[in-house]
């Protein structure tokens, strides 16, 4: 099942800081997202291994969007 990385509010992807693939830790920062004008670090809630990536740069996001898997 994994723990997914949800939008935490209607944004644009500006920056993708992880592969499929890759092992990331607790703290981690993924996903550049813009909100409100401002840019948010969305960081992983708990370490393993990035399975799914669901979302592009420049890709728009509504609250509560998976953007990534981590198993």
């Amino acid at each position: 099942m994994g723990v997914e990385l949800l939008s935490p509010a209607p944004g644009k992807i500006l920056k993708i800081h992880v592969n499929r693939g890759d092992l990331v830790t607790e703290d981690t920062a993924v996903i550049r997202l813009e909100a409100m004008k401002m840019e948010n670090e969305i960081f992983a809630p708990a370490g393993g291994t990035v399975t799914e990536i669901r979302v592009r740069e420049g890709d728009e996001v509504e609250t509560d969007d998976v953007m990534a898997v981590i198993n």
